[in-house]
């Protein structure tokens, strides 16, 4: 299961998300914000992130005006790796050379079909489980000390 969440400048694209999500049958909770809700970023970032840190989703992704405040947020929760993409190839390996556990992506930024295709290609992408990769996790994961 993977959870989704927004501040209000991605609110709109997280809702056309959320309904791609769904019709493909893709088990998905949404952690907020409401429409017309202005909120701030960081509470949402941190909601989700600990949230998938603690097992309870598998991955997220979390959605504000450009992306960018979302996945500095994201990434000073330990045993986060977020990773901001506009483009599907950074999708994919961001996955699979990364191990990146939350998708950060700008709803003011990009289209609704584009960012559709991004969430498809990172949720069906795999870590590659190479040992170059492996080690360079770890090597991050050291520096949350």
């Amino acid at each position: 299961m993977i959870a989704i969440a927004s501040d209000h400048g991605g609110w709109a694209l997280k809702a056309q998300i959320l309904d791609h999500l769904r019709d493909k049958g893709v088990e998905v909770d949404d952690l907020g914000c409401g429409q017309g809700d202005t909120v701030d970023y960081p509470e949402y970032a941190e909601k989700l992130c600990r949230a998938v840190v603690a097992g309870t989703y598998e991955r997220g992704i979390l959605i504000c005006g450009t992306g960018i405040g979302m996945s500095i947020a994201a990434n000073k929760i330990p045993g986060i790796r977020a990773a901001l993409c506009a483009d599907c190839y950074s999708a994919e390996m961001t996955r699979q050379h990364n191990d990146a556990n939350v998708l950060c992506l700008g709803g003011r930024t990009l289209g609704s079909e584009l960012a559709k295709k991004i969430v498809d290609t990172y949720l069906a992408a795999k870590f590659s489980g190479a040992e170059h990769h492996a080690r360079r996790i770890e090597m991050i994961k050291k520096l949350e000390r």
